[in-house]
């Protein structure tokens, strides 16, 4: 059989298959989406001390209680993303957006947060290509980001926003998705496997911990470098890491950001799985003036899910690369 497939084809495959459920890791069932909670798509713990991230309003800090699955939907909470580029070539192409409001107006005020007004994230459907990116906004609320697209096939972009404040309890933040097709053959890449580590760029980080479903747990990275310990890890957007998390098969999103630390080579963070199943985490790190990218794949739920402390995670448990870059 012909592996590649035309990129048409694929998609309508994807509508029939994700417009009704989501896949989880093999062996692992799927359980109820909890009951949504009021800043979907994120959990984190609010980090403090030097370079660390300011905790967002209406986040819980390590909250026993799971998040609701974010980026699930184009629209929700009164606000759409408009995605004026839905078919990108393949290879660095500009992608053009806006966030618009419940009368379909181009959305030009957001709150700051983590440096930016919006934080902007396009991933393969493989979870092989992570991209967090940097957009532009005009004066009429457009955004633009060039993105680098290695291959054909489906992706799913992401805006990670809030809006600006109204009121005395203020806004809250949203995380929207929208798929987009890059025309080709396409052949899907399998999922990487469940790796305690990764390599990237001469650097090798280690996982440790638990993602559970339902539960607050703690995910330990530790950054070496030529297998001595990173302890000068850079303020990347005011924290020393940035975690994504994206579940297989439907993609949706988990955004977390570190607790209170210094500038490594641990970087810690309070996780909670919106469900069992298998996802991909890109931890991002800033290390002598250049952002970084550590993909892993881990399981939550179900037996054999626990990580090794990041002590116990040695070179010979492989490594894990992908296409991940920076905007």
């Amino acid at each position: 059989m012909n592996t590649g497939v035309k990129i048409t084809a694929f998609a309508a495959a994807l509508a029939a298959t994700f417009g009704t459920a989501y896949g989880v890791g093999k062996g692992v069932g799927p359980v109820d989406e909890p009951k949504k909670a009021e800043h979907g798509g994120h959990a984190e713990a609010a980090p403090k001390g030097e370079g660390a991230a300011e905790g967002h309003a209406g986040h819980a800090e390590g909250a026993a209680s799971a998040p609701a699955a974010g980026g699930l939907q184009v629209s929700e909470g009164g606000y759409t993303l408009a995605l004026d580029t839905p078919t990108p070539a393949v290879g660095r192409s500009t992608l053009k957006f806006a966030i618009k409001d419940a009368a379909g107006k181009k959305v030009t005020a957001f709150t700051t947060e983590h440096g930016k007004e919006l934080h902007f994230i396009v991933a393969s459907r493989d979870l092989t290509v992570f991209r967090h990116l940097h957009p532009v906004k005009a004066v009429d609320g457009t955004w633009t980001v060039d993105a680098d697209l290695p291959a054909a096939g489906a992706y799913k972009a992401f805006a990670d926003f809030k809006p600006a404040d109204k009121g005395a309890k203020g806004a809250k933040g949203v995380t929207l998705g929208v798929d987009l097709s890059v025309p080709g053959a396409y052949a899907p890449k399998p999922m990487p496997p469940v790796n305690p580590t990764a390599d990237v760029d001469g650097y090798q980080v280690r996982l440790g911990g638990t993602l559970d479903p339902g539960k607050a747990g703690e995910l330990r990275l530790t950054v070496t470098k030529a297998g001595k310990p990173v302890t000068n890890l850079e303020p990347y957007l005011g924290a020393y890491g940035h975690l994504v998390a994206l579940r297989e098969g439907d993609l949706a999103y988990l955004h977390v950001h570190p607790n209170a630390g210094g500038p490594g080579p641990d970087v810690s963070f309070t996780a909670t799985a919106p469900s069992s199943g298998t996802y991909r985490l890109f931890l991002d790190f800033q290390h002598e003036g250049k952002v970084r990218t550590a993909a892993f794949t881990v399981r939550a739920g179900g037996a054999g899910t626990a990580l090794p402390a990041p002590s116990e995670a040695g070179h010979d448990a492989g490594h894990d690369a992908g296409a991940h870059a920076h905007g």
